[in-house]
């Protein structure tokens, strides 16, 4: 089969190479990989970031396809059918977070592209315990980008603070944001997007928003407390000074929470949180059941990502266009099988 690979710990890109097709072990099973999302965390394999990555190593895991061989034991899935894997793909089932059941805090989580080969392939071998089904109505190509970007804002907006008609700000309207404004208004949140100057605030707005703020020409957090404070920002952006603001735009009890990685420390004035009992939170991914979940919610209401396509042999390319800041919004590749 054909994989595009990072060939070496320092070689900080992708080779396209002719590998040998992955057999599934017991309780494993094949996917055809029919379209995978490029995400910014790929950069983790690409520039060996991540300790103990074994190269050469294929990155993917915003993954669609379907079953194409099954290994022993496997009974709950059957060759053909459409399945999705996304960050969480796999846990050893003994550490004390798996003994919770909280599988995506495992101590040692496995993630495609990472712990083993991800979906820049034509094939990859994956735990059955960890697919998630895509629904028909969505095409492979719309699924991949879902089943992280999608779960990530999906998964953290409906387990947050944040109710119903409580004021939500969605910071970056980019590959996360484009998603997280639309999760926001079906959800049915008063939705704020906010962004670098006015270029997206007509999309913003055809996305579900109700305001926008520029964060060139507007004080972000003067702005949201005009509006009354939100009660949660989205924070889809990946450098800490961009967040900084938008925690003086939370109201009481409100929280800033961060799903975008800043490689930078995030400075707070903790006196000033404490009057009004705000705070900051984190939130990964999700498991199997979240990203159907995800799914199933995007088809209900008409969530749907904004991609980008371009065939595996065009890896290097999408992948620099995404981490370009290029992309409008999601790069997709399209492996095509031999």
């Amino acid at each position: 089969m054909r994989a595009a690979v990072v060939p070496s710990a320092d070689a900080g890109r992708l080779e396209l190479r002719d590998v040998a097709r992955p057999e599934p072990e017991p309780g494993f099973v094949r996917v055809k990989v029919e379209a995978c999302g490029i995400c910014h965390s790929d950069s983790i394999t690409v520039h060996n970031v991540w300790p103990g990555i074994e190269y050469p190593r294929a990155p993917g895991h915003e993954i669609a396809g379907r079953i194409d061989e099954l290994g022993d034991g496997v009974t709950a899935w059957q060759i053909g059918d459409r399945v999705g894997v996304g960050w969480h793909g796999g846990h050893d089932g003994t550490c004390d977070r798996c003994r919770r059941g909280d599988f995506i805090t495992c101590r040692n989580l496995k993630v495609p592209g990472i712990a083993y080969d991800g979906g820049y392939a034509n094939y990859v071998v994956v735990p059955a315990a960890v697919l998630a089904r895509i629904p028909d109505e969505l095409t492979a190509q719309e699924a991949a980008p879902l089943m992280c970007a999608g779960i990530t804002t999906f998964n953290s907006l409906r387990h947050s603070e944040a109710r119903a008609g409580d004021l939500v700000a969605i910071l970056g309207v980019g590959g996360l944001g484009h998603l997280g404004v639309q999760f926001a208004a079906k959800l049915g949140f008063r939705t704020v997007a906010i962004a670098r100057g006015r270029d997206k605030e007509e999309l913003a707005r055809s996305l579900g928003a109700t305001e926008y703020i520029d964060s060139q020409t507007e004080d972000v957090g003067a702005g949201l407390q005009r509006m009354g404070g939100a009660k949660v920002v989205l924070s889809t952006v990946t450098a800490a000074q961009a967040m900084l603001p938008a925690i003086a735009g939370l109201g009481v009890d409100g929280q800033l929470l961060v799903v975008g990685a800043a490689s930078e420390p995030l400075p707070l004035n903790t006196a000033a949180m404490i009057g009004t009992r705000t705070s900051v939170k984190a939130w990964p991914s999700g498991v199997a059941a979240d990203s159907e979940d995800t799914l199933r919610f995007s088809v209900q209401t008409g969530v749907r990502p904004m991609i980008e396509t371009m065939p595996l042999e065009r890896a290097q390319e999408a992948y620099d266009r995404m981490m370009s800041g290029a992309a409008r919004f999601r790069m997709v590749i399209t492996p095509v099988s031999p």
